[in-house]
């Protein structure tokens, strides 16, 4: 008999608002491929992570099924489940939550793409794929702590199935390909080391947090977190209207997300701003974009303004901003929103 465990609400965390911010965004579109985040131990990154997953409501998914499809999804389902739904078979379904699939640093590339068994392949003639993280991990999210500890070749694997939403997996000559939609969480501690641009640039959304200095909100802080030890029921329950609302505030982002429309000239301020920042690339202006749609979706809006393009730009320009070396890796905030003001005028 397995005990229940207790997990801390995601609107009890006090402060890092950016920090939920982003991972809810990512939550409504995984397909902006992943947020990172930075700072120093003890700032609520991992309980942000865990929070957020037990704050989402049920879906459906395909009773058994190792890449857990959606029953409903002809375009992202995995070999088996497709051959079901296009020869109208019935698929056994089950309500669960999205889950936290963590990757460990010592992770190798087999552990996570997953493997093919060659010997099986060539007495039956026949694939037989071993599943991976990636399979695991697919419609829930891939959380990977000390993310810059990771060996750089498996990071790029994660950035590519996070960006393409499948894994294929190839060994002598044959290929297995799975569905692998994910939303990717890094986390690091900056003074234990960075990543490589080229990886940084691949993480769609970049917060760097740190420690709440205001003195009352510290208090607030220590004083809930006493409180949820102390009788985790009764904590949890004073937050469970809040917790619902943002539940149903993410659903509904997530159906309007389809519908948020801009205009060229948004597109046009986007180009600037990433021109005027120094930024290498086209990813960023997409990425930019992308983010801006989607907190338009958070805030219930069927268009993009400038407000939404300002706020977007905050998450994906500082980290792909040129830096010369041995520069900090943290850029001036109050630098960054003088020029996107400056390029939106």
């Amino acid at each position: 008999m397995s005990i229940e465990r207790n997990i801390y609400p995601f609107t009890a965390i006090v402060g890092q608002n950016k920090m939920k911010t982003a991972l809810i965004l990512n939550i409504i579109n995984p397909s902006l491929g992943g947020v990172l985040i930075r700072g120093e131990k003890g700032t609520a990154k991992s309980t942000a992570v865990r929070s957020l997953a037990d704050l989402l409501s049920k879906r459906a998914q395909v009773k058994d099924c190792p890449f857990s499809c959606n029953p409903y999804d002809l375009d992202h389902a995995c070999l088996r489940c497709s051959e079901l739904m296009k020869n109208e078979k019935k698929l056994d379904t089950i309500n669960t939550k999205m889950r936290v699939i963590e990757l460990p640093i010592s992770a190798t590339e087999d552990r996570v793409v997953g493997t093919m068994d060659i010997e099986h392949a060539i007495q039956k003639g026949e694939k037989k794929f071993e599943t991976g993280i990636l399979a695991q991990a697919n419609r829930n999210i891939l959380y990977v702590d000390e993310v810059n500890l990771l060996d750089d070749h498996v990071v790029d694997i994660l950035l590519d199935s996070a960006a393409m939403g499948v894994n294929t997996i190839e060994r002598e000559g044959i290929s297995y390909t799975h569905p692998a939609k994910f939303t990717l969480i890094g986390t690091m501690n900056p003074e234990e080391g960075d990543l490589r641009p080229q990886l940084l640039d691949r993480f769609g959304l970049v917060v760097d947090v740190t420690g709440v200095t205001d003195t009352s909100k510290r208090v607030e802080l220590i004083r809930r977190r006493i409180e949820f030890e102390k009788n985790p029921s009764n904590f949890l329950n004073d937050y469970t209207f809040s917790q619902e609302q943002l539940a149903h505030k993410i659903q509904e982002a997530i159906a309007l997300l389809p519908e948020v429309t801009f205009s060229d000239e948004l597109l046009e301020m986007a180009a600037k701003i990433a021109v005027s920042l120094g930024v290498d690339g086209h990813r960023a202006d997409i990425v930019m974009i992308k983010t801006a749609i989607t907190i338009a979706a958070y805030n219930g809006k069927n268009s993009v303004s400038e407000k939404e393009l300002e706020e977007a730009a905050s998450f994906t320009l500082p980290h792909r901003m040129r830096k010369m070396p041995f520069d900090d890796s943290s850029i001036d905030s109050q630098f960054i929103l003088e020029k996107i003001q400056e390029a939106i005028r």
